[in-house]
């Protein structure tokens, strides 16, 4: 990390790169105070003492009378830096009584240190944060992730918006759920890709119950105090206007990139929504040029960032030019309202494996496609005996290939594109992925849809990805693997989950997609672990891709529940579900006409 240094012999300060291990605030605790220099010692003790006043003031929690009044936001002044200041009690209490070398981080020019003050002021809030989103949230936070959240209060509280560009895998979603909490004084709106509405409709129930959510495609808004309203970037195009005759308290735009050209249809609509506060979420704030960071600066902080030929003549051009001076100004100009962090910043906060698990909708050619399969499936009916197992496992590859994209059912594939959510999910997160140099494995339990990827993957990107699969011998398999896991192998590497499940190391990726469901979990932890081996030195995120109100949401919902058939091979999954009576099968088969 970057900290500010005595360099030369005039011991001026300077930023210098130096190793660091970075632990969180429960690790630092815990650790021998012997083995500890005067800063982390200093550090220790403002951790403890803040840990203690928040627990004394959970004991003494304030009566209905002295309760706030407000919507949840801290109460904010100008501090150091021109970065807001919470006026809490422990900090206004507490004298400041860190060393310089505890807050030696500068800023990105180089011209001056986090101050004393803000840093204390941080670790207060954040703690405090972590005591009240435990009690508000059903979900536990990482501690950058309960910074997160008091990273957008104080940043929306002082600029009026924030854009939140952490790594995909780091939990944006959860983050920005916990701030959705505390501002359920009014409405508030998400706006997102249509493959992820269901998606944010599942994680807002799930882990905010006390807010209610709605899936919104048209016609009346919904717009009551504590409600949350989720539409996709189609639906903004088309039915901006009756979302423009309501004052939201928070716009949230998901996957931001898609506002990137602001002079689109959809950017228009974006910037015409009436909101106290605008946040963008993006793993990729920059795809191409720094026109597109402008773009979500101006959408989110257009009183700081109104010009755009401004940012070109500071900016876009210099840097362009080669100018180091120009590119750290940016990065100081950003830093205010633009928090962009990397697992390998927040390693000590993360598990060797983070979970994501998403739901896609259905488009409507996938709705149509599915009801279509499973109405020819009722007419041929399911038999008895060893033809009923066949005529189920038929009818569930037919669906579940539906879900992967209705022209494997159809035979329809001609545009690949913009005809199945779960492709098009897979198609961000790749070229997500790509913008970052991170190699990135894609399980399949079907041939047709790996080879369809590998289509894909070179008309969405040009990228060529090899496809690892049962038909291929075994030099064929081993110069695949081998052509990967060098410095230079391609980007993407598609599997078989039957033919690549066990035995591979693939440790060259950090990035797990499965891609459709199989019915034991465990295949698909084996899967995900030719990742997760020795040799691997970075946090590894495994995805699974679900297609919402099918019988996919079954199969995930075994997974959660841990029921006694995920511990059962296919087959004999597939044939207790042959031992259900009609109705009860069908009901889990049919799709669910709500999530």
């Amino acid at each position: 990390m970057t900290l500010a240094l005595p360099v030369g012999e005039r011991r001026a300060l300077e930023p210098v790169e130096v190793p660091a291990a970075v632990v969180t605030g429960s690790e630092l605790l815990e650790l021998p105070v012997a083995e500890l220099g005067p800063s982390a010692q200093a550090w220790r003790m403002l951790l403890d003492d803040a840990r203690t006043d928040v627990d004394h003031r959970h004991r003494e929690a304030p009566t209905a009378g002295e309760a706030r009044a407000d919507d949840g936001r801290p109460s904010t002044d100008r501090g150091a830096g021109g970065l807001p200041t919470a006026n809490t009690r422990a900090a206004a209490n507490a004298p400041v009584e860190l060393p310089i070398a505890a807050h030696a981080v500068p800023n990105a020019v180089g011209t001056a240190v986090v101050s004393a003050e803000r840093a204390v002021r941080v670790v207060r809030e954040t703690e405090a944060a972590a005591a009240e989103l435990a009690g508000a949230l059903e979900a536990t936070l990482r501690p950058y992730q309960v910074r997160g959240v008091g990273w957008l209060r104080e940043t929306v509280a002082a600029y009026g918006g924030a854009v939140l560009a952490d790594e995909m895998g780091l939990g944006k979603t959860v983050q920005t759920i916990g701030f959705l909490q505390g501002r359920a004084a009014g409405p508030q709106l998400v706006v997102c890709p249509t493959s992820l509405v269901g998606n944010w409709v599942h994680e807002i129930a799930r882990f905010a119950p006390g807010l209610t959510v709605v899936s919104w495609r048209g016609g009346e808004v919904p717009a009551d105090a504590g409600t949350v309203v989720v539409t996709g970037y189609p639906t903004l195009r088309l039915h901006g206007s009756a979302l423009t005759e309501k004052h939201w308290a928070t716009v949230v735009f998901d996957e931001a990139q898609a506002l990137k050209n602001p002079r689109t249809q959809v950017s228009r609509a974006a910037r015409a929504v009436p909101a106290d506060a605008r946040v963008a979420l993006t793993g990729t704030p920059v795809e191409n040029h720094l026109d597109e960071l402008f773009a979500l600066l101006n959408l989110t902080t257009p009183r700081l960032f109104a010009h755009r030929t401004q940012f070109r003549r500071r900016f876009v051009r210099p840097i362009e030019e080669g100018s180091a001076d120009a590119a750290a100004r940016l990065r100081d100009a950003v830093e205010p309202v633009l928090l962009g962090r990397k697992k390998i910043q927040v390693a000590a906060s993360l598990p060797a494996k983070i979970h994501s698990d998403l739901l896609c909708d259905l488009t409507p050619e996938q709705e149509k496609a599915y009801d279509t399969v499973l109405a020819a499936a009722l007419d041929e009916g399911f038999g008895s005996g060893l033809q009923r197992q066949g005529r189920v496992l038929a009818a569930l590859t037919h669906l579940k290939q539906v879900c992967n994209h209705p022209g494997l059912v159809t035979g329809d594939l001609g545009e690949l594109a913009g005809r199945s959510g779960k492709l098009d999910l897979c198609t961000d997160i790749v070229a997500t992925n790509l913008d970052t140099g991170d190699p990135t494995l894609i399980f399949t339990q079907y041939r047709q849809t790996g080879e369809l990827l590998v289509r894909h993957l070179a008309e969405q990107f040009g990228v060529r990805a090899p496809f690892f699969h049962g038909g291929l011998d075994a030099d064929q398999r081993a110069a695949i693997v081998h052509e990967f896991q060098s410095p230079d192998g391609p980007p993407v590497l598609i599997l078989s989950l039957r033919a690549a499940g066990t035995g591979l190391t693939l440790t060259r990726a950090a990035d797990v997609i499965h891609f459709d469901r199989w019915w034991n979990p465990a295949v698909e932890a084996q899967a995900s672990d030719r990742a997760h081996r020795i040799g691997q030195t970075r946090t590894v995120t495994v995805t699974t891709l679900t297609s919402a109100t099918t019988v996919e949401e079954h199969i995930a919902g075994m997974h959660t529940r841990k029921s006694a058939l995920t511990d059962l091979s296919d087959a004999a999954s597939i044939a207790e579900l042959a031992r259900l009576d009609d109705d009860a099968l069908v009901d889990i088969l049919r799709r669910k006409r709500e999530n």
